[in-house]
């Protein structure tokens, strides 16, 4: 019996003690990167990694992070290129979990560019700030133009209940139920005039 609890004893002491859980791998996937500017993908979460341009130290790096919930990957890549179309009169700002960003466009060259602001943990203080890019810049951080850019979705299109958009197909749509409701009537066929010469 003294052999049994001892055993029972030891038994449970060492699952008390394997505190240690083995996690399974999940590595980042490179979306784009150009010079110090990367997105990077784990999961369903995407990461903006720059250097800090902001700071003394050359070797300071940042990052903010978000879900792509509803396509919002795409809608920030049609956001900044969109900038590049028409350039706004202020800087942009976006709100993210844990970020306050903001877009600022600036011609360097004759070039439209864009730098990106992260206030970090949304505290005005704390600033870091990307190096200017064009969008040939973005396109290759956004992976445009390779495989990687099918790794976020495209934001869905919201469709009405009603698909039915022309009115003219509204109307052949109604003309089609009254027809349907209708007490079937017999047609007398209209016979042509024929014209004398």
């Amino acid at each position: 019996m003294r052999k049994i609890i001892l055993l029972l004893t030891c038994f449970l002491g060492i699952t008390a003690f394997s505190q240690i859980k083995v996690l399974k791998n999940e590595t980042l996937i490179e979306i784009g990167k150009d010079n110090s500017v990367g997105l990077y993908k784990k999961e369903n979460k995407f990461t903006f990694n720059y250097q800090d341009i902001n700071t003394s130290n050359l070797n300071t790096f940042r990052s903010f992070s978000f879900n792509d919930i509803n396509g919002d990957v795409h809608e920030l890549y049609k956001m900044i290129t969109d900038g590049f179309i028409d350039a706004p009169s202020g800087n942009i700002s976006l709100e993210l979990p844990n970020d306050i960003i903001e877009l600022q466009y600036e011609k360097n060259y004759g070039q439209p560019t864009v730098q990106i602001i992260q206030y970090i943990n949304k505290n005005k203080k704390y600033v870091g700030k990307s190096q200017f890019l064009n969008k040939k810049q973005i396109d290759k951080i956004f992976g445009i133009g390779t495989p990687k850019a099918g790794l976020y979705k495209v934001a869905a299109k919201q469709t009405s209940a009603n698909p039915i958009s022309n009115n003219n197909t509204v109307q052949t749509q109604a003309n089609t139920v009254q027809q349907n409701n209708a007490v079937p009537t017999t047609k007398t066929p209209v016979k042509p005039t024929k014209k004398r010469k």
